[in-house]
């Protein structure tokens, strides 16, 4: 069966950038803008409580968005109500948060894929991990040099309940749109995130420029290639 349907990654995709260093380079940031707003927090376990509130959104099951698994996680450790904590995160993803479009190398192929691939026929998704807020995500498909307009959905953290690598984020994107999986392509740099959609019979390319694969585990994907590889594919598709 044809390919109707391409589903992309944003991190590392479609936005070159190797993960780390974007982490590193935001996350003081973010707390910069706590201490910065007046709120007495220690920087360091301030991190520390994000990124556990990043894992009660990888583990979330199903029952509750991933922005309340993340912010019922990170509330005992603020000083102030989650409506006032998500008011200063949404300020700084709006903002001071685009700094770190210097950790990231953007390429005009990104567009230029998603735009041949519309051309083509085929109906586009943003499969990005769900595990910022909508503003935030808005902001990297802007320095990754895309549209958003050009996507039928993107994933945040306010309306998802699931997260990669679990399946049951990617069924839901094939449940919403009442998707065939044989007729759906992911495309993805992450090995043990974005290659997890196999296993509901979906086909992979995966992206090698900034290939992530921080659990070794075995290279599973019908087509790998880089960027420029991958825009040539979508014309034989």
């Amino acid at each position: 069966m044809s390919i109707k349907h391409i589903l992309f990654d944003l991190d590392g995709t479609l936005l070159p950038m190797v993960q780390d260093e974007f982490v590193k380079f935001y996350m003081p940031l973010l707390a910069k803008s706590y201490t910065d707003a007046g709120v007495s927090i220690d920087p360091k376990k301030f991190i520390g409580a994000v990124w556990a509130g990043y894992e009660a959104m990888v583990k979330n099951d199903g029952s509750r968005t991933n922005r309340e698994a993340f912010w019922s996680y990170i509330e005992p450790e603020l000083p102030l109500p989650t409506e006032e904590s998500e008011k200063i995160a949404l300020n700084f993803y709006a903002d001071e948060f685009n700094q770190a479009i210097c950790t990231t190398k953007p390429t005009p192929v990104s567009d230029q894929i998603v735009k041949r691939a519309k051309e083509r026929g085929f109906e586009i998704y943003l499969a990005t991990n769900p595990v910022f807020p909508r503003c935030a995500t808005l902001n990297r498909i802007r320095w990754a040099g895309l549209d958003a307009e050009d996507f039928k959905v993107i994933t945040t953290y306010e309306k998802c309940t699931y997260c990669k690598p679990n399946p049951e984020y990617f069924r839901g994107i094939l449940e919403e749109f009442r998707l065939d999986p044989a007729e759906c392509l992911m495309v993805g740099n992450d090995v043990g995130e974005d290659l997890s959609i196999r296993t509901l019979g979906v086909k992979t390319y995966l992206v090698t420029d900034t290939m992530e694969n921080k659990k070794n585990l075995p290279i599973e994907s019908e087509y790998t290639g880089s960027l420029s590889d991958l825009l040539e594919f979508i014309e034989t598709l």
